[in-house]
């Protein structure tokens, strides 16, 4: 899979999306269009309730937009199967949320590997050694088998970034990763991921309230009710 800088992993075009029903109907995004290449850093910074966090969901194929339509690696996915989006964002995209969402029964160990078995491109052997690799990238060498529940939420939050970075995706979409960590551990987790993400030449699309964080990315895109200004 080439990895080469600035190939457009991600794209978008006239995207809406409406949430709720009847009078109480909002039209969240207005006409939405993007695209991000790999090796670059973006942030979608606004206001809340502007509709950041709902285009990351749809850009992840994790919600279904009303109009518009999604490319990722220039394979149109708006109107594919719920099967197929399951396997493109497997295979595609790697998420880090506010919220790291670790199974805290689980071993970091077990937790970055649990991706690349989903996806089952690799032996475990491979795996194990591809997980181990990760950990000692984001700084975790050390604790492979700790448990979720035995780390703190700066290392939780990286055991988060080895997991999204699993399976080499072209796209790692992030939505307030550093929004629960002090500032030196905000700082290290942002670091961590731009530099990798930039090593394996991926795109990184950024929700942010942070305008420190904001500011150091290669691009920003500021959002206002629904649309980039």
């Amino acid at each position: 899979m080439g990895t080469s800088k600035g190939q457009i992993a991600l794209r978008c075009a006239n995207i809406h999306r409406y949430l709720g029903q009847g009078e109480g109907r909002v039209h969240v995004l207005k006409g939405v269009s993007f695209e991000a290449q790999r090796g670059q850093v973006y942030a979608i910074v606004g206001p809340s309730g502007c509709g950041k966090s709902t285009l990351l969901y749809l850009l992840g194929l994790l919600d279904r937009q009303d109009d518009g339509d999604i490319w990722i690696n220039d394979r149109l996915m708006s109107n594919s199967s719920d099967a197929d989006r399951t396997a493109a964002r497997g295979e595609h995209i790697g998420f880090v949320f506010q919220f790291h969402f670790l199974m805290q029964e689980f071993t970091a160990l077990e937790n970055v590997m649990m991706p690349m078995r989903k996806l089952g491109r690799l032996l475990p052997e491979a795996m194990e050694a591809r997980a181990r690799h990760l950990l000692g990238e984001v700084g975790l060498g050390e604790k492979p088998h700790r448990l979720g529940t035995q780390l703190s939420g700066g290392e939780q939050q990286r055991v988060a970034i080895a997991r999204a970075l699993a399976n080499e995706p072209a796209i790692i979409l992030a939505d307030e990763p550093t929004g629960n960590l002090d500032v030196k551990n905000s700082t290290m987790v942002f670091d961590l991921l731009t530099r990798l993400a930039k090593e394996n030449g991926q795109a990184v699309i950024l929700v942010t309230h942070n305008p420190e964080i904001a500011g150091r990315c290669d691009s920003v895109r500021p959002m206002r009710d629904g649309l980039f200004v």
